[in-house]
Protein backbone atom coordinates (compact mmCIF):
# COMPACT_ATOMS: atom_id res chain seq x y z
CA UNK A 1 0.00 0.00 0.00
CA UNK A 2 1.52 3.85 -1.29
CA UNK A 3 1.87 5.86 1.33
CA UNK A 4 -1.51 7.79 2.05
CA UNK A 5 -0.04 11.11 1.73
CA UNK A 6 1.57 10.21 -1.13
CA UNK A 7 -1.10 10.60 -3.81
CA UNK A 8 -1.68 14.43 -3.55
CA UNK A 9 -3.54 15.88 -7.07
CA UNK A 10 -1.02 17.31 -9.18
CA UNK A 11 -2.97 19.99 -9.93
CA UNK A 12 -2.48 21.23 -6.70
CA UNK A 13 1.44 21.21 -6.67
CA UNK A 14 3.35 23.16 -8.85
CA UNK A 15 7.10 24.12 -9.36
CA UNK A 16 8.77 27.04 -7.20
CA UNK A 17 11.96 28.37 -8.23
CA UNK A 18 12.78 31.44 -5.82
CA UNK A 19 16.39 33.29 -5.22
CA UNK A 20 17.99 30.22 -7.36
CA UNK A 21 16.58 27.48 -5.78
CA UNK A 22 13.95 24.32 -7.20
CA UNK A 23 11.27 23.76 -4.98
CA UNK A 24 7.46 22.58 -4.97
CA UNK A 25 4.57 24.97 -3.72
CA UNK A 26 1.37 22.81 -2.86
CA UNK A 27 -2.18 25.27 -3.25
CA UNK A 28 -4.73 24.20 -1.87
CA UNK A 29 -8.23 26.03 -2.88
CA UNK A 30 -11.00 27.07 -0.16
CA UNK A 31 -14.10 28.38 0.30
CA UNK A 32 -14.61 31.43 -2.49
CA UNK A 33 -14.55 33.86 0.43
CA UNK A 34 -12.63 32.29 2.51
CA UNK A 35 -8.84 33.63 3.70
CA UNK A 36 -5.61 33.77 2.53
CA UNK A 37 -3.45 31.70 4.35
CA UNK A 38 0.25 30.79 4.23
CA UNK A 39 1.08 27.29 6.24
CA UNK A 40 5.03 27.17 6.87
CA UNK A 41 6.09 23.90 7.86
CA UNK A 42 8.80 22.31 10.45
CA UNK A 43 11.35 20.57 10.78
CA UNK A 44 11.86 17.10 9.04
CA UNK A 45 8.86 17.39 6.73
CA UNK A 46 7.18 17.90 3.56
CA UNK A 47 4.37 18.76 1.18
CA UNK A 48 3.64 15.35 1.74
CA UNK A 49 3.73 15.25 5.29
CA UNK A 50 1.91 18.42 5.91
CA UNK A 51 -0.70 17.57 3.36
CA UNK A 52 -3.41 16.64 5.97
CA UNK A 53 -3.00 19.92 8.14
CA UNK A 54 -3.36 21.50 4.30
CA UNK A 55 -6.75 20.00 3.92
CA UNK A 56 -7.90 21.24 7.48
CA UNK A 57 -6.82 24.72 7.29
CA UNK A 58 -8.63 24.44 3.61
CA UNK A 59 -11.83 24.45 5.34
CA UNK A 60 -11.49 27.70 6.29
CA UNK A 61 -9.72 29.46 3.02
CA UNK A 62 -7.10 28.95 0.52
CA UNK A 63 -4.40 27.35 1.58
CA UNK A 64 -0.58 28.06 0.15
CA UNK A 65 2.43 25.78 1.23
CA UNK A 66 6.08 26.40 -0.13
CA UNK A 67 9.00 24.19 0.30
CA UNK A 68 11.50 25.80 2.62
CA UNK A 69 15.16 25.50 1.56
CA UNK A 70 17.06 21.53 2.27
CA UNK A 71 13.55 20.47 2.75
CA UNK A 72 11.00 18.45 1.22
CA UNK A 73 13.31 17.52 -1.28
CA UNK A 74 14.19 21.49 -2.03
CA UNK A 75 17.59 23.04 -2.87
CA UNK A 76 19.28 23.87 0.07
CA UNK A 77 20.22 27.20 0.93
CA UNK A 78 24.33 25.92 0.55
CA UNK A 79 23.46 25.37 -2.78
CA UNK A 80 23.97 29.78 -2.91
CA UNK A 81 26.35 29.78 -0.71
CA UNK A 82 24.14 30.68 2.52
CA UNK A 83 24.09 29.31 5.48
CA UNK A 84 20.44 27.13 6.63
CA UNK A 85 20.73 29.75 9.81
CA UNK A 86 17.14 31.57 11.10
CA UNK A 87 18.37 34.66 9.09
CA UNK A 88 18.85 32.99 5.82
CA UNK A 89 15.20 31.25 6.04
CA UNK A 90 14.18 34.24 7.26
CA UNK A 91 15.01 35.96 4.31
CA UNK A 92 13.86 33.63 1.83
CA UNK A 93 10.48 33.28 3.83
CA UNK A 94 10.16 36.73 3.31
CA UNK A 95 10.69 36.74 -0.55
CA UNK A 96 8.24 33.97 -0.81
CA UNK A 97 5.62 36.45 1.04
CA UNK A 98 6.53 39.72 -1.05
CA UNK A 99 6.22 37.89 -4.24
CA UNK A 100 3.29 36.07 -3.77
CA UNK A 101 0.88 38.31 -1.54
CA UNK A 102 2.32 42.05 -3.04
CA UNK A 103 1.07 43.88 0.38
CA UNK A 104 -2.52 41.91 0.02
CA UNK A 105 -3.37 40.98 3.42
CA UNK A 106 -3.27 36.72 4.41
CA UNK A 107 -3.29 34.84 7.50
CA UNK A 108 -0.08 33.06 8.60
CA UNK A 109 0.10 29.72 10.56
CA UNK A 110 3.69 27.98 11.15
CA UNK A 111 4.72 24.90 13.13
CA UNK A 112 7.51 24.59 15.60
CA UNK A 113 10.97 25.63 14.31
CA UNK A 114 8.62 26.83 10.99
CA UNK A 115 7.44 29.60 13.86
CA UNK A 116 10.69 30.54 14.58
CA UNK A 117 12.03 31.05 10.77
CA UNK A 118 8.28 33.31 11.35
CA UNK A 119 9.39 35.50 14.04
CA UNK A 120 12.59 35.73 12.38
CA UNK A 121 11.08 36.91 9.68
CA UNK A 122 8.32 39.58 11.13
CA UNK A 123 11.15 40.72 12.94
CA UNK A 124 13.81 41.48 10.39
CA UNK A 125 10.76 42.72 7.42
CA UNK A 126 8.68 44.46 9.96
CA UNK A 127 7.08 45.79 6.94
CA UNK A 128 5.61 42.58 6.47
CA UNK A 129 4.04 42.19 9.36
CA UNK A 130 1.03 45.32 8.77
CA UNK A 131 -0.28 42.43 6.00
CA UNK A 132 -0.70 39.74 8.37
CA UNK A 133 -4.06 39.49 9.74
CA UNK A 134 -4.05 36.22 11.84
CA UNK A 135 -0.92 34.77 12.65
CA UNK A 136 -0.48 31.21 14.46
CA UNK A 137 1.77 29.52 15.99
CA UNK A 138 0.82 25.68 16.38
CA UNK A 139 3.87 24.04 19.15
CA UNK A 140 6.22 26.89 18.21
CA UNK A 141 9.17 28.58 20.09
CA UNK A 142 11.67 30.88 20.24
CA UNK A 143 14.70 30.51 22.77
CA UNK A 144 16.80 27.65 23.16
CA UNK A 145 15.16 27.82 26.95
CA UNK A 146 11.99 26.74 25.61
CA UNK A 147 13.22 22.73 24.90
CA UNK A 148 12.61 20.55 27.65
CA UNK A 149 15.64 18.59 27.29
CA UNK A 150 17.81 17.88 29.91
CA UNK A 151 21.18 20.05 29.73
CA UNK A 152 23.39 16.76 29.26
CA UNK A 153 21.13 16.07 26.33
CA UNK A 154 20.80 19.31 24.57
CA UNK A 155 24.46 19.60 24.61
CA UNK A 156 24.60 16.07 22.75
CA UNK A 157 22.62 16.98 20.31
CA UNK A 158 24.34 20.49 20.24
CA UNK A 159 27.47 18.88 19.60
CA UNK A 160 26.28 16.06 16.82
CA UNK A 161 24.26 19.02 14.87
CA UNK A 162 27.47 21.26 14.86
CA UNK A 163 29.55 18.35 13.41
CA UNK A 164 27.22 17.05 11.06
CA UNK A 165 26.91 20.51 9.57
CA UNK A 166 29.92 20.49 7.84
CA UNK A 167 29.68 19.08 4.20
CA UNK A 168 32.47 16.37 4.56
CA UNK A 169 30.80 14.75 7.53
CA UNK A 170 27.11 15.69 6.43
CA UNK A 171 28.39 13.37 3.47
CA UNK A 172 29.18 10.97 6.03
CA UNK A 173 25.87 10.95 7.35
CA UNK A 174 24.15 10.89 4.60
CA UNK A 175 25.63 7.78 3.10
CA UNK A 176 26.43 5.63 6.08
CA UNK A 177 23.65 6.41 8.79
CA UNK A 178 21.14 7.36 6.22
CA UNK A 179 21.18 3.87 4.89
CA UNK A 180 17.92 2.44 4.82
CA UNK A 181 18.68 -0.64 6.65
CA UNK A 182 20.44 1.58 9.48
CA UNK A 183 17.32 3.85 9.64
CA UNK A 184 14.82 1.08 9.25
CA UNK A 185 16.74 -0.69 12.43
CA UNK A 186 16.99 2.77 14.24
CA UNK A 187 12.99 2.60 14.43
CA UNK A 188 12.35 -0.49 15.20
CA UNK A 189 14.67 -0.54 18.89
CA UNK A 190 15.17 2.78 19.80
CA UNK A 191 12.68 4.05 23.13
CA UNK A 192 11.73 7.39 21.19
CA UNK A 193 10.96 5.20 17.99
CA UNK A 194 9.15 2.89 20.16
CA UNK A 195 6.92 5.27 21.47
CA UNK A 196 6.23 6.94 18.70
CA UNK A 197 4.95 3.67 16.80
CA UNK A 198 3.29 2.01 19.71
CA UNK A 199 0.64 0.30 19.59
CA UNK A 200 0.14 0.21 15.29
CA UNK A 201 -0.71 -3.04 13.41
CA UNK A 202 2.26 -4.41 11.20
CA UNK A 203 1.03 -3.09 8.01
CA UNK A 204 0.93 0.57 9.49
CA UNK A 205 4.05 0.48 11.17
CA UNK A 206 5.90 -0.34 7.92
CA UNK A 207 4.40 2.79 6.19
CA UNK A 208 5.74 4.95 9.26
CA UNK A 209 9.05 3.66 8.75
CA UNK A 210 8.65 3.85 4.39
CA UNK A 211 7.83 7.41 4.98
CA UNK A 212 10.42 8.54 7.61
CA UNK A 213 13.55 6.83 5.29
CA UNK A 214 11.39 9.18 3.08
CA UNK A 215 11.77 12.01 4.75
CA UNK A 216 15.23 11.41 5.51
CA UNK A 217 16.73 11.07 2.37
CA UNK A 218 14.34 13.86 0.91
CA UNK A 219 16.21 16.56 3.69
CA UNK A 220 19.34 18.06 2.82
CA UNK A 221 21.41 16.80 6.02
CA UNK A 222 23.75 20.16 6.54
CA UNK A 223 20.47 21.89 6.61
CA UNK A 224 18.72 19.89 9.09
CA UNK A 225 22.32 19.82 11.27
CA UNK A 226 22.31 23.56 11.17
CA UNK A 227 19.25 24.03 12.16
CA UNK A 228 19.44 21.77 14.51
CA UNK A 229 22.00 23.52 15.97
CA UNK A 230 20.33 27.10 15.44
CA UNK A 231 16.67 26.46 17.09
CA UNK A 232 18.98 24.54 20.33
CA UNK A 233 21.33 27.96 20.47
CA UNK A 234 18.88 30.13 19.55
CA UNK A 235 17.14 33.75 21.24
CA UNK A 236 14.41 35.44 19.94
CA UNK A 237 13.40 37.66 22.54
CA UNK A 238 15.81 40.58 21.81
CA UNK A 239 13.27 41.77 18.96
CA UNK A 240 9.83 42.91 19.19
CA UNK A 241 6.91 42.08 16.73
CA UNK A 242 4.36 44.44 16.30
CA UNK A 243 1.37 41.89 16.35
CA UNK A 244 -0.82 39.65 18.34
CA UNK A 245 -0.60 35.67 18.01
CA UNK A 246 -2.60 33.01 19.11
CA UNK A 247 -0.34 29.89 20.45
CA UNK A 248 -1.65 26.21 19.85
CA UNK A 249 0.02 24.84 22.70
CA UNK A 250 0.58 20.89 22.71
CA UNK A 251 0.35 20.63 26.63
CA UNK A 252 2.46 18.54 28.84
CA UNK A 253 2.29 15.75 26.23
CA UNK A 254 4.97 17.78 24.16
CA UNK A 255 7.94 15.81 24.35
CA UNK A 256 10.12 18.55 23.26
CA UNK A 257 8.71 21.95 24.65
CA UNK A 258 7.68 23.62 28.18
CA UNK A 259 5.05 25.28 27.29
CA UNK A 260 5.12 28.07 30.57
CA UNK A 261 8.50 29.02 28.77
CA UNK A 262 7.10 29.10 25.70
CA UNK A 263 4.43 31.49 26.76
CA UNK A 264 6.37 34.10 28.47
CA UNK A 265 8.98 34.17 25.68
CA UNK A 266 6.13 34.45 22.72
CA UNK A 267 4.78 37.34 25.13
CA UNK A 268 7.88 39.14 25.38
CA UNK A 269 8.31 39.05 21.48
CA UNK A 270 4.67 39.46 20.37
CA UNK A 271 2.00 42.59 21.22
CA UNK A 272 0.10 39.88 22.78
CA UNK A 273 -0.07 36.02 22.82
CA UNK A 274 -3.30 34.00 23.50
CA UNK A 275 -2.77 30.49 24.33
CA UNK A 276 -5.47 27.17 23.12
CA UNK A 277 -3.97 23.43 24.29
CA UNK A 278 -4.72 20.66 21.57
CA UNK A 279 -5.43 17.67 22.84
CA UNK A 280 -2.15 15.49 21.27
CA UNK A 281 -0.22 12.80 23.15
CA UNK A 282 2.80 13.93 21.16
CA UNK A 283 4.26 17.16 19.68
CA UNK A 284 2.77 17.03 16.12
CA UNK A 285 0.53 14.14 14.41
CA UNK A 286 2.12 11.07 12.98
CA UNK A 287 3.85 11.83 9.46
CA UNK A 288 1.26 10.03 7.64
CA UNK A 289 -1.91 12.11 9.15
CA UNK A 290 -5.18 12.43 7.27
CA UNK A 291 -7.02 15.48 7.71
CA UNK A 292 -9.36 13.31 10.35
CA UNK A 293 -6.37 13.10 12.84
CA UNK A 294 -4.84 16.28 11.98
CA UNK A 295 -7.95 18.19 12.96
CA UNK A 296 -6.80 17.71 16.79
CA UNK A 297 -4.08 20.83 16.06
CA UNK A 298 -6.66 22.88 15.57
CA UNK A 299 -8.70 23.40 18.77
CA UNK A 300 -12.27 24.91 19.50
CA UNK A 301 -11.18 28.48 19.63
CA UNK A 302 -8.58 28.72 17.45
CA UNK A 303 -11.25 27.27 14.71
CA UNK A 304 -13.44 30.35 16.00
CA UNK A 305 -10.49 32.56 15.38
CA UNK A 306 -9.99 30.79 11.89
CA UNK A 307 -13.72 31.60 10.56
CA UNK A 308 -14.15 35.06 11.69
CA UNK A 309 -14.57 37.03 8.45
CA UNK A 310 -11.23 37.77 7.13
CA UNK A 311 -9.84 41.54 6.36
CA UNK A 312 -8.93 41.64 2.34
Amino acid sequence: MPHRNSNIPKKYVEKLYLNGLNGRLLTLPGPKKGRDILLVYGHHSSLERIYGIAEVLADYGTVTVPDLPGFGGMDSLYKIDLNADFDSLADYLAAFIKSKYKNKKFTLAAFSIGFAITTRMLQKYPEIAKDVELLISVAGFSKRDDFKLSKKIQFFYRTLSKFFSRKSTALFFRYVALNSWILKFFYRHTPNAKHKFKGLDSEIFNHYINFEVELWHNNDVRTYMQTTYTMLTCDLTKDKVNLPVHHVSIGDSDQYFNNNNVEKHLKQIYKSCSVEHANLDSHMPSVIATKEEAAALLPKSTRKVLGRKAVK
